[in-house]
């Protein structure tokens, strides 16, 4: 479908990027590492709205993990999963994050452009810009030996 041909994509930039040696550009290439973690969180909360109550399974992984943070795990769950179940208010805040995120996309695009160009990076890939033009010296100079005017 369309959200995973986006990731596609997504993934195909990053693989350019990789092979292109983009990533020396390191304010711009970690922009772009947080661009795609925001994607990512905006596509699981908005997968995991329509399921009305999050898998047991699921929730206990992704508590676990959260919790497993050294000192502020067990914060980071009562902030972003609303505690250790899986309720209304957790529903409520992944809604709110999934409308928020893109917001926050946004303005991260926003800031990876500028970081790019703030390199001259308008041609990152090193294609001739000009490749549709004829060059003057061979197209004119047999032009004028052969003396044709058309």
């Amino acid at each position: 479908n369309g959200a995973s041909f986006f990731f596609i994509c997504i993934y195909a930039h990053i693989g350019r990027g990789l092979y292109y040696g983009s990533y020396l550009y390191k304010e711009t290439w970690n922009i772009g590492v947080v661009l795609l973690l925001l994607v990512m969180m905006t596509a699981f909360v908005g997968y995991v709205l329509p399921w009305g109550q999050m898998s047991f399974w699921g929730a206990t992984v992704i508590t676990n993990l959260l919790s497993g943070v050294p000192y502020v795990g067990g914060a980071m769950v009562e902030w972003i999963w609303g505690g250790f179940s899986v309720d209304d208010a957790t529903l409520t805040r992944f809604f709110a994050f999934h409308f928020l995120f893109p917001f926050v996309i946004a303005g991260a695009t926003i800031l990876h452009l500028l970081f790019l160009h703030e390199n001259g990076s308008n041609n990152p890939a090193g294609i001739n810009s000009d490749a549709d033009k004829i060059s003057f010296h061979p197209y004119f100079s047999y032009k004028d030996l052969l003396g044709f005017a058309g």
